[in-house]
């Protein structure tokens, strides 16, 4: 993981409206969200079924959203929709009602890029909070005092900013900061691509990012001389050259046994740097991944929860865990840096290479229930496992233990040789004492 050669100085500045940084988490379904609250999310960002740029997830229909709004508000968390489509002249049939029922649902705040859908949410439902997507890509104060100007209390700011920019507009605007502290990032300017939409007729900026960026690839010289075609006798023999004879005017230039690239970047994970970003008022600290997993989510938000709490309860104590980077890459899906926030990265932020897939852990198994006498676990499974396998179990709060499954049983006492049926309840026996909702996963 990059680290920063020097720590950035001081915040001195006033911090506008939020006096402790928000932990704000994806949730790409209801399952999701109930699971980054538990966690330790202050708030999550959510997909309606419109408007916005994650078409693939499941998204939330208006009836999911007053549930999770009525879950989120027993543990005083907000929940905010991304409505952050680029519309085209068809895509803003309906937005003010759209808004409206948001807004009736229970929603905070909406999550918005296009000028005339900001516009439409603050004349037809004033009382919706607005707030400026990263698709906007701000990156200087002074775009960023425009959108106070126009009355929004938030601004996402591109992920391109670094941490003096942040300092620097933190100095000039009286707005909160929200920022992108983890997870994939774009190799685009703040998501504006359009190879989606040339490779497959899926518009990225409307919700249909094919992820072009993480195909593999391989690479050819085009416009050779008629001679230089490849003729069918030259290829024989060589299955790359086969798919290119004939008068196609390509060659490769690449082996056989070479690996096709991608040109994705790392992911972003800024777990240690957690006093930078507070430091110099990043006021809210967003995670990426409507898209990821279940244990993804919970363990990210799970981390960062505990990193924030510690340094606001101490800074001048703090110390960075490494229980925390472990568990942090426990759920990465790629490697990781820093992203803009300290240097401008190079080829080195970048995977060229076949991917190394470096969460090797699956969620095994939810805690549903736990008795104290017997030490004996409801566990509902997620994934196979098996009496002989290590797992570990992990919840809200950093509790964490590893040990054996030595024996299953199913609900009416029967002995398993493994649990290996989707959300089937068995029941084990644990080491130390569980809660609902703790997770159990085992390594892949």
């Amino acid at each position: 993981m990059q680290t920063a050669e020097k720590h950035i100085r001081k915040y001195t500045g006033k911090r506008y409206r939020l006096e402790k940084p928000e932990l704000l988490a994806p949730a790409g379904n209801l399952e999701k969200m109930k699971f980054a609250i538990h966690y330790g999310a202050d708030a999550v960002y959510i997909g309606g079924q419109k408007y916005g740029l994650r078409s693939n997830a499941d998204n939330f229909s208006f009836e999911e959203m007053r549930e999770g709004v009525e879950f989120a508000k027993k543990y005083g968390a907000k929940v905010f929709v991304a409505t952050n489509i680029y519309a085209h002249n068809e895509d803003l049939a309906g937005i003010e009602e759209y808004l409206r029922n948001l807004y009736d649902a229970g929603i905070s705040a909406v999550i918005v890029a296009d000028p005339i859908i900001v516009d439409t949410a603050r004349r037809a439902v004033p009382g919706l909070e607005v707030h400026l997507s990263t698709q906007q890509s701000t990156v200087n104060w002074q775009a960023v005092k425009f959108w106070k100007e126009e009355g929004l209390p938030r601004v996402v700011l591109g992920r391109e900013t670094s941490l003096e920019e942040i300092e620097e507009i933190k100095k000039h605007v009286d707005i909160e900061i929200e920022a992108f502290i983890h997870g994939a990032m774009c190799s685009s300017y703040s998501g504006r691509c359009v190879l989606s939409n040339h490779f497959t007729d899926r518009d990225s900026n409307r919700g249909g990012c094919c992820q072009s960026c993480r195909w593999k690839y391989d690479l050819f010289e085009d416009g050779r001389p008629d001679e230089a075609w490849i003729s069918e006798e030259e290829a024989m023999g060589d299955p790359v050259l086969q798919q290119f004879q004939l008068g196609v005017n390509q060659l490769p230039l690449f082996d056989e046994q070479d690996n096709a690239f991608t040109m994705g970047s790392k992911d972003l994970c800024m777990i240690e740097h957690i006093p930078d970003l507070i430091d110099v008022g990043v006021d809210s600290f967003k995670i990426e991944g409507r898209m990821k997993s279940i244990h993804y989510v919970a363990t990210v938000v799970n981390v960062y929860r505990q990193a924030i709490d510690a340094y606001m309860a101490d800074p001048e104590n703090y110390v960075l865990k490494p229980e925390w980077v472990e568990e942090i890459n426990k759920a990465a899906n790629r490697p990781l840096n820093t992203g803009f926030f300290y240097d401008t990265p190079d080829h080195e932020d970048h995977i060229y290479e076949p991917e190394e897939k470096a969460a090797p852990y699956d969620f095994a198994g939810l805690v549903m229930d736990y008795d104290a006498d017997t030490g004996m676990a409801v566990i509902q499974q997620r994934n196979h496992f098996k009496p002989g396998q290590e797992v570990e179990f992990f919840g809200p709060g950093g509790t964490f233990f590893k040990q054996t499954v030595t024996a299953i049983w199913d609900e009416d006492g029967n002995e398993l040789d493994a649990a290996r049926h989707p959300l089937q309840k068995v029941k084990i026996k644990v080491d130390q004492p569980v809660s609902y909702f703790d997770m159990m996963r085992k390594k892949k």
